[in-house]
């Protein structure tokens, strides 16, 4: 989940989903109520534990923190040096993933039909949005921490790719993130010259709003999500299995970007000397290629690694 939630256009909630513990996630993230910490507060641990899972939610901790500080920096590599082919395995999970949900789908309800159709066109236009600029307002921080949690709560909708249309993904997933592992590394030597570099101290302030912010959209989305499952579990799954469709279109290989230019053709630069990204220009594979080819079979690698995980995850809970 943790390198799933940093890729643009896959979502955490994904791997969740096709691994059969997405209704635990949530049910489990709902117990952090009046009830749990009135526990805390009497100082009765033991059953504070008990109440919100919490072997449960230190296993996904640990490894969502251990696969974002690991497999997610190979990832990085992977993007930089072989996009189309990790474009092209994504591409492939998303398409089973949508196989996975749909394959016990009652299609014969018209609402179940009208809500995936919802869900596929909401997923659709968020592709085709042009992102924002870098905002480090605090408040906007908070704010995107509270947006980004939604790509590890609801299955199809990416966080890392609505940090991308707020302007903010660099900032908040790579800048931030590197600054606070460069600041662990320091202090773990016992170097603490970072108190006096304010870019630092700026960008671990912008993760700690950002931390807050998802935490309490963690919080407050789960209690939400747990209400409509309890009550209207199909049409919820209608409307993720349509987030997830949607999604292809964000994550499609073969695509160039686009960057922002001025009047004379000229690109525009942000406060990092960066291009600014607007948007993709998609075009259909060249069937003359041996790259296609390829990224064709990591597409079916792809689907059969989703397959593969539905059918773990069944066989576990049956177990």
């Amino acid at each position: 989940m943790g390198a799933a939630n940093k890729v643009p256009g896959i979502s955490g909630g994904i791997v969740a989903f096709v691994t059969g513990f997405y209704e635990e996630f949530i049910f489990t993230l709902q117990r952090f109520n009046r009830r749990s910490f009135g526990l805390l507060g009497k100082g009765r641990f033991k059953l504070f534990f008990q109440y919100i899972n919490f072997s449960f939610l230190a296993f996904l901790l640990l490894g969502t923190t251990f696969s974002y500080f690991s497999i997610s920096k190979l990832l990085d590599y992977l993007i930089n040096n072989h996009e189309i082919f990790v474009w092209s395995l994504f591409f492939g999970m998303i398409i089973g993933s949508v196989f996975y949900v749909a394959k016990d789908f009652n299609f014969k309800i018209k609402s179940n039909i009208l809500l995936i159709g919802l869900g596929l066109l909401i997923g659709v236009s968020l592709s085709f949005l042009s992102p924002a600029q870098e905002n480090d307002h605090l408040l906007f921080v908070f704010f995107c921490g509270i947006v980004s949690i939604a790509g590890m709560t609801v299955p199809g909708l990416s966080g890392s790719f609505l940090l991308i249309l707020l302007g903010n993904y660099v900032l908040l997933l790579v800048d931030s993130v590197n600054a606070l592992f460069d600041t662990g590394a320091e202090v773990f030597s016992g170097d603490l010259s970072f108190l006096e570099d304010t870019d630092r101290l700026r960008l671990l302030k912008v993760l700690s709003s950002f931390t807050a912010g998802s935490v309490f959209g963690l919080v407050s989305l789960s209690h939400l999500l747990g209400y409509l499952l309890k009550r209207y579990k199909a049409k919820v799954f209608a409307l993720i299995t349509g987030f997830i469709a949607g999604s292809l279109g964000v994550v499609w290989p073969w695509k160039k970007p686009i960057y922002k230019v001025n009047a004379d053709n000229e690109m525009i630069l942000n406060t990092k000397n960066q291009p600014i990204l607007e948007n993709y220009e998609r075009f259909l594979p060249n069937l003359g290629n041996v790259q296609t080819w390829f990224a064709f079979f990591c597409i079916i690698l792809g689907i059969t690694i989703i397959l593969y995980l539905g059918w773990y995850g069944k066989q576990k809970k049956n177990n």
